[in-house]
Order: C-alpha cells, then sequence, then structure tokens
C-alpha cells in the first residue's frame, strides 16, 4: 500500500477513533459523574484526554512508513 492511500485511510480511522473515543469517555462520565466527586472529576478527564494519544501515535506511524522501494529491471 502506497503511502498515499495509508495517509488516506489513517486520517478517516483517526476521525473514527476520535469520536467514538469521546463518546464512550462521554457516556462514562453521564454514568458516573456522581462518584468521581470533585477530585476525581477533572482527574478522569485528564487522563481519558490523553489516554487516546497511543492509539493515534500508532496510527499516524503506519501512515508515515515510507513506500517499499519497488525494483524496476
Amino acid at each position: 500500500m502506497r503511502q498515499r492511500t495509508r495517509k488516506l485511510f489513517g486520517t478517516i480511522l483517526l476521525l473514527v477513533w476520535v469520536t467514538f473515543y469521546a463518546l464512550i469517555v462521554m457516556a462514562i462520565m453521564h454514568n458516573a459523574v456522581r462518584r468521581f466527586g470533585p477530585i476525581g472529576e477533572p482527574l478522569f478527564y485528564a487522563a481519558a484526554g490523553i489516554a487516546w494519544i497511543p492509539v493515534a501515535m500508532l496510527v499516524i506511524w503506519w501512515m508515515g512508513r515510507p513506500d517499499p522501494e519497488e525494483d524496476e529491471a
């Protein structure tokens, strides 16, 4: 797969991932807002705001790989 195609698929994958992840985090907080308290809520949002980054890093690393060299004889 060429880098140009990987970038297209990766961009779409990142958009879907961030949307899905945000919806999951909102659902968790909607159901658990009273249990976390005034100190736990910002800590949860800080952790949730950082937790999506490793997946995005993997996708971006995959998108940035160079194209394989084609041997032309």
